[in-house]
């Protein structure tokens, strides 16, 4: 059983982000080292194989910062949590085959984590928020609408049919020229266009009946045809005045249907929070939407600071920490799981 003052690592590998932290059993976090791998700029998008390669290369010093500025080290520390999934398989394969081999040499407990579940409790990075609340939890790789009935126990509401959130906002940054990854540069032309400027399409995917699915790509083809239309403008202020339109109907777009689908989510629920995780948790747009509906029904929005927004290991360690503190342990044949769907999440299976 972890105690408030031991010392655990952390890891997260399931994407592009080689994450370390280390963190104490009270939930204090020491340390949370966040590398970013700059080699998927080159093509635009996140290629699988070159991400494997690049979390080999990165993990030792990625590790040994985190142990350095945690002040601690390899001996200190009395458990190890990493990410089992979903995630890229090869890319999983690393870290919890580090984790693994980190648990058994040290022998210390092992407790593989959730990637949804981590970006769930990467709040208490920040204030605790007591269940029932619905979240989303939208990324790069995931967009997805739960309510969390209490920890460890959730129920998933919608998911995207086809392209995630943060997916959508990169390739709309790809059309436009705005390089990898797009979500922050989008977000900060958005503030300077017109987002009545193109009249994209909203997916409501049978919103007036309840229905909590998303979708992107036909908002993300409407953005192309628009792109193709209108051409590219040679002079410099007509072009960022394009640009920023652009980018302001399309994120108006996007965020709208979000936000849509979160107020139909809190109605069927009950809830009156709602919490906001994943990358594109820091959309400036989709917090203050978020912000704006908790505030029309009496309740309350959250989310992490961006640090804690966007993959980490801090998160996964707090999701692990509770099992810690129990004295639960995984095997060392724990296997890693790409797809949520054959991936256990909590005490329900989503």
């Amino acid at each position: 059983m972890l105690k408030a003052d031991d010392r655990f690592l952390a890891i997260e590998t399931s994407c592009d982000d080689t994450c370390a932290a280390v963190l104490r059993g009270d939930g204090t976090i020491l340390s949370n080292v966040v590398s970013s791998q700059g080699i998927h700029a080159e093509y635009e998008g996140v290629v699988p194989e070159l991400a494997s390669r690049e979390h080999l290369a990165l993990f030792l010093p990625v590790l040994r910062q985190a142990l350095r500025e945690a002040d601690s080290e390899l001996s200190d520390l009395r458990a190890i949590a990493v990410t089992r999934g979903p995630g890229l398989i090869g890319c999983l394969l690393v870290g919890l085959a580090a984790a693994k081999g980190l648990a058994y040499g040290l022998g210390v407990p092992l407790v593989g984590v959730n990637h949804i579940e981590g970006h769930l409790r990467a709040i208490e990075g920040v204030t605790r928020i007591e269940p029932p609340f619905v979240a989303l939890v939208a990324s790069g790789g995931h967009t997805e609408i739960l309510f969390v009935e209490s920890w460890g126990r959730y129920e998933l509401l919608g998911a995207t049919r086809d392209d995630a959130a943060g997916e959508a906002f990169d390739k709309v940054a790809k059309l436009l020229g705005l390089g990898f990854p797009g979500g922050p540069v989008v977000d900060r032309l958005a503030a300077q266009g017109d987002a009545t400027a193109f009249a994209f399409p909203r997916a409501w995917m049978g919103l007036e009946s309840g229905g909590l699915d998303v979708s992107f790509s036909g908002l993300k083809t409407a953005v192309k045809h628009a792109v193709e239309r209108h051409g590219m403008p040679t002079e410099d202020e007509a072009r960022n005045r394009f640009v920023g339109d652009v980018c302001a109907s399309f994120q108006a777009a996007a965020v709208e249907v979000l936000v849509a689908k979160l107020e139909v989510a809190m109605k069927q629920t009950g809830a009156d929070r709602v919490l906001l995780s994943g990358g594109v948790a820091c959309n400036s747009a989709l917090r203050a939407g978020t912000a704006a509906l908790a505030n029309r029904v009496g309740g309350t929005a959250y989310w992490p600071t961006p640090r804690l927004c966007s993959d980490n290991a801090a998160m996964i360690g707090l999701a692990a920490l509770p099992r810690l503190i129990l004295g639960e342990r995984d095997s060392l044949d724990l296997a890693a799981v790409a797809n949520l769907d054959d991936l256990p999440f909590g005490e329900t299976r989503v």
